[in-house]
Order: structure tokens, then sequence, then C-alpha cells
């Protein structure tokens, strides 16, 4: 991911500061990894382009993300 976007600003500002102060799990990975049908896990939620750069992405990146999958019921745990 680009280390500098200059909108970044702007979208830091509308994360949800509930939910951003939430200690959050290293990463969303629920170990059901699955992209078969498309680019979505269904485990996790994140496309495939997110898990293969999460370890690049920063504590924002990795919070839009975050917020984009609680929002829409991930990550799908067993139990």
């Amino acid at each position: 991911m680009a280390r500098f976007n200059p909108g970044i600003t702007t979208i830091f500002m509308t994360i949800n500061t509930t939910q951003a102060s939430i200690p959050r799990a290293d990463t969303p990975c629920v170990a059901v990894c699955s992209t078969t049908f498309d680019e979505i896990c269904r485990g996790c939620g994140r496309t495939v382009v997110e898990v293969a750069t999460w370890v690049v992405m920063d504590e924002v990146e990795k919070e839009l993300v975050w917020q984009r999958i609680l929002s829409q019921g991930y990550p799908r745990r067993n139990g």
C-alpha cells in the first residue's frame, strides 16, 4: 500500500472513535480462509488484496478495514 495519501487525514477523521478505541486482534483472520468463488474471504471478510497487504498497512488503513468488515458481520467465528 502507498505510504502517502493526501486524503488520509479526511478519512481518518471519519473513523468512528468508539470503535477505534476498542482493542483489536492483530488480524481479523479466523483461519477459515476461502476466496474460492469471489475476492472476499468468507472467514474474515477482507479482500484478497487486503489479506495480502495486511502486514504493511498502517493503523489507519487497518482500522478502516476493521470497521468495514465488522459492519458487514465479519469476522465469522464458529461457536
